[in-house]
């Protein structure tokens, strides 16, 4: 019964219960006995209510235990969920999904670089002012337990879409790891870098003598707490500044070797960011066309060099480079040589073994009083921000290089009128840093050239190219 309805049954008992000619009650008087049969009413209410059960003590707090242990059992159940779930994040570096326990790792990584490309003077068919996409990489990377790494690197860059990396590591120990696939072959040290990483727009002479990526197997891995690392493989074998061929064009396999050492690595003086080394990489190569035989490029990629279409790869190939590097705060200093001798064969049958040789030396300091390093300025103490105080990190850059063709070359293997017996080569840049992901590069460079005994040498090649990169 609500209580408007007790209060309106009360009021009317308490009317009835008047004398019929008694003096009208008062105000209070009738708020009194309003208020005794409000509790009557009340009273007779509880008494027709069901009764309530009674629950024993001993009942009632296992009850509260089943309860408190379904809570306990639940809270358990999140916690292994949250437990097991993947870990996501997102910076700098990149995508990145981890396992709970952190031995599955899948990374995506990207480089993406623009160009702005003019030549100065006459320009010839080979050297047109030009917008273009450098490179296109998205690269992913990662690791299945401890053992296994790999990574995939497509180019999107150009007419069609290639794989630049594609490889497969077992990681038996950081001393000793096995790495199949297609890879970068363990000799030039400017190769090696990463391609956002160089200290110019695009690498100097002696790349041109060295292997691009090659497909094999490698053992590498470091020694001495990373004050010597190694690498040694066998591999299809590629000719001088190219990739090799998607299968193995002759049957023959080459070996290449590197050690790199860096003996102050670990010590905190001035020695610490001094690394030298070698490579050398031995095969045979049988055949003619760009799958054994090489075209040399300048800075700019203009080809100065190639060998007459009827010439044969027909023999041993071997190169040797020692190699250097500096880094040591703001300053940063690369040199290398590399020597690529190779056995040809003419058309008539004659034979030569032609060594060609090349070599640079490129130095980098950074304005800003950041670290310069072998991969570049990591990260600007201060980088750049739109109203703000930031500017990022700014590097000049300066390199100095030649390349020489064997005299022998001229003019049965090479033809005299197209070929140049030699190219030197100097540029200077700035590389400007606006944050860990965002680089900006201006370079000049001019080349020279040394024309064959009975020929003319090319005009002077003179370069102005700028490049955006965005790497993540």
């Amino acid at each position: 019964m609500t209580r408007p309805t007790r209060l309106g049954l009360a009021i009317a008992l308490a009317l009835s219960t008047l004398p019929a000619h008694a003096a009208d009650p008062t105000t209070q008087q009738l708020l009194a006995r309003i208020a005794a049969l409000e509790q009557r009413l009340a009273a007779v209410e509880a008494a027709n209510a069901a009764p309530v059960a009674t629950v024993a003590p001993d009942e009632l707090d296992q009850r509260l235990r089943v309860v408190e242990r379904r809570q306990e059992l639940d809270a358990e159940a999140d916690a292994a969920k949250a437990a097991s779930a993947p870990a996501l994040s997102l910076n700098d570096k990149g995508l990145s999904v981890k396992s709970a326990a952190g031995d599955f790792e899948v990374k995506l990584r990207g480089l993406v670089q623009a160009d702005a490309r003019h030549f100065g003077g006459d320009t010839s068919a080979a050297q047109t002012d030009t917008f273009l996409f450098r490179r296109i990489r998205p690269t992913l990377e990662g690791s299945f337990g401890k053992l296994v790494g790999f990574r995939l690197t497509p180019e999107f860059a150009g007419d069609s879409a290639t794989i630049v990396d594609a490889y497969v590591d077992l990681k038996f120990d950081p001393r000793a790891t096995v790495r199949i696939g297609k890879l970068k072959g363990p000799i030039g040290l400017e190769r090696l870098q990463s391609g956002g990483a160089t200290a110019f727009i695009e690498r100097g002479f002696p790349t041109e003598l060295a292997p691009n990526r090659d497909l094999g197997v490698q053992l590498q891995g470091e020694l001495a707490g990373g004050g010597l690392s190694y690498a040694a493989g066998v591999f299809n074998g590629a000719p001088d500044g190219r990739d090799a061929a998607t299968t193995n064009p002759d049957g023959d396999f080459e070996l290449a070797a590197r050690v790199f050492a860096e003996p102050w690595k670990n010590s905190a003086n001035a020695l610490s960011g001094l690394g030298f080394g070698i490579a050398a990489s031995h095969g045979d190569k049988h055949g003619s066309g760009n799958n054994f035989l090489p075209r040399y490029r300048t800075p700019g990629q203009v080809q100065f060099f190639n060998y007459r279409s009827t010439v044969l790869a027909d023999g041993e190939h071997l190169r040797v480079s020692p190699q250097a590097y500096y880094y040591g705060g703001r300053l940063g200093l690369l040199g290398e040589y590399i020597s690529s001798r190779q056995e040809v064969r003419a058309a008539n049958g004659t034979r030569a073994d032609l060594e060609n040789t090349a070599w640079q030396v490129t130095a980098g300091y950074v304005l800003t009083g950041e670290d310069a390093s072998y991969r570049g300025v990591l990260k600007p103490s201060n980088a750049f921000t739109l109203g703000g105080e930031g500017w990022g990190a700014f590097e000049v850059v300066g390199r100095y290089g030649r390349l020489d063709i064997d005299h022998d070359a001229f003019p049965l293997f090479a033809d005299p009128n197209v070929a140049s017996s030699a190219a030197r080569s100097w540029g200077i840049g700035l590389n400007w840093y606006l944050n860990a992901n965002v680089k900006l590069v201006a370079n000049y460079a001019r080349t020279a050239f040394d024309a064959a005994p009975g020929a003319t040498a090319r005009d002077d090649e003179d370069i102005v190219f700028t490049r955006a990169q965005f790497s993540f």
